[in-house]
């Protein structure tokens, strides 16, 4: 059987081992708190100041989600004005259709790996992000790359609120003359944002429930419309790439697929969010692998012909649909596809940008920081720090710059949890040591100091080739370079545990 050990702990973890391996008698706390599947025990830590009811492990019992909800919640989270801006960026930036489509597929299916990897946990244990964290990182450690997730997740929530603000100032224009107030839209759909958190994980289930078949027509309609206007595919698709060397394409093609798996390596890291709340590993898997790749490229390929159909209607590739949609010249057409775009950016914000760093940001004190106040911290730094207005000036600074430089801290983040998980701890986690201080994952004052050092070797390697431009292809692969150099050096300086 598997010893259990880690440096500088005294006691031999055997015992642990056997209890999480096998199913045998809970004491009454553990029966109370719910088993949650497959012999391992949820974790008891209700006198700890680690736990709070919202990090808390799900009981079985309570776990809800099955194969629709995981592919509602991608279709819902897929459909949305980021994802759309990611391709069209493809298109203003040079590549033909097909090439955009190409490196979205990609780019997705290879994000898909590190994901479905993450989510194991989540299922398996009922566990958040920030408490997976704690088995690799330390118990305290854990709110490096948490807070790290946080922030990221801070910053496309404000992205997403200026998009909604955006949506809610051309909807008031279109029945309003003369109406023109974006910061005081910003505001208010802030608000709405705030209204949803306040009401809890519930709701964001009904929003995704509700609004996924329908943000698919939403799309459909627009390329319909597209289709009509530019007299057919033939004409929207005819644009040729720009690059006319292969040299070129992949100068261009590289940072693309990067911001690509970079759109989504922030859920890649904290979908045990979602998954503790699955029925079964296959609910969740099934879910994601129908739901992500497929809904990512056909909105994608929306993005695509709407852009390349702008280019014949107005003489320009326009690459935000906001300023597509308000130019339909019907005013009933535009409030229409607002109010959509509208419950689009809302459910997405709060189900991706919102339930991660709430969880985080209650991790670093969870029996003061709830997951309402969390979420309040979210909107906060998101919708004030941040100046997302920037972030969208321009697709360049939107895929190389935001979702390329994020990428080099959370693809370390991924390689050390990924690492940890399946070659270190061979998926046996003691869930209630999670929630304890001077418990199996104490460390050395709690903290992991080697996943940290393997964390800083990743980002330093992938962010390198912003300073030494010889290094500059290791920026445009940060994702990718982050990952490996972490994982390998987390493995070269992690102890094993021992077979006997």
């Amino acid at each position: 059987m598997l010893v259990l050990f880690k440096t500088g702990y005294k006691r031999r973890e055997s015992s642990h081992s056997v209890k999480h391996s096998k199913n045998i008698e809970m004491s009454e706390g553990e029966k109370q708190l719910g088993d949650p599947g497959n012999g391992a025990v949820a974790a008891g830590g209700g006198r700890s100041w680690l736990w709070n009811k919202d990090l808390a492990a799900i009981p079985m019992e309570k776990r809800t989600w099955g194969t629709y909800n995981y592919a509602a919640l991608w279709v819902a989270m897929s459909v949305n004005i980021p994802t759309y801006m990611l391709a069209s960026g493809m298109i203003a930036g040079g590549m033909n259709w097909k090439q955009a489509i190409f490196t979205v597929f990609l780019g997705n299916v290879l994000v898909m790996v590190p994901m479905l990897l993450n989510a194991h946990a989540g299922a398996q244990y009922g566990i958040p992000f920030p408490v997976f964290a704690r088995s690799s990182f330390g118990v305290l450690g854990a709110n490096v790359p948490a807070i790290l997730r946080a922030l990221v997740a801070c910053g496309w929530f404000g992205i997403q609120t200026w998009i909604g603000g955006e949506a809610i100032n051309m909807l008031l224009a279109a029945v309003i003359q003369g109406w023109n107030h974006p910061w005081l839209c910003f505001f208010l759909f802030w608000l709405l944002n705030v209204a949803v958190i306040l009401r809890g994980i519930d709701t964001i289930r009904f929003l995704q429930g509700l609004t996924a078949p329908a943000l698919l027509l939403l799309g459909l309609a627009m390329i319909g419309w597209a289709y009509v206007k530019a007299g057919g595919f033939g004409p929207m698709l005819s644009a040729p790439s720009k690059f006319s060397t292969f040299g070129e394409f992949f100068k261009f093609f590289v940072p693309s697929l990067n911001g690509v798996v970079a759109f989504w390596a922030t859920v890649a890291l904290n979908i045990p969010d979602f998954t503790r709340y699955a029925k079964g590993q296959r609910e969740q898997m099934l879910g994601q692998a129908l739901g992500l790749p497929t809904t990512m490229t056909l909105y994608a390929f929306i993005g695509v012909a709407v852009t390349s159909a702008t280019v014949i209607l107005f003489g320009q590739a326009i690459w935000d649909p906001v300023v597509v949609m308000s130019r339909l010249g019907n005013p009933i057409a535009v409030v229409i596809a607002m109010i959509a775009l509208l419950a689009a950016t809302l459910n997405v914000n709060v189900a991706a940008n919102v339930v991660s760093p709430a969880n985080d940001f209650s991790n670093l004190y969870p029996r003061k920081i709830s997951f309402k106040m969390g979420g309040l911290i979210t909107c906060v730094v998101g919708g004030l720090l941040f100046q997302p207005w920037k972030l969208l000036a321009n697709y360049g600074t939107y895929i190389f710059g935001w979702l390329g430089g994020y990428s080099s801290f959370l693809g370390p983040i991924a390689g050390v949890m990924i690492a940890d998980y399946y070659l270190v701890r061979k998926r046996i986690i003691l869930a209630e040591d999670l929630y304890e201080r001077g418990g199996f994952y104490e460390f050395t004052g709690g903290v992991n100091w080697r996943a940290i050092g393997a964390l800083a070797a990743g980002i330093f390697v992938a962010l390198i080739g912003l300073f030494v431009s010889a290094l500059a292809g290791l920026y445009h692969y940060a994702w990718f370079v982050g990952f490996a150099v972490s994982f390998f050096v987390y493995l070269a300086i992690m102890p094993r545990p021992k077979e006997c």
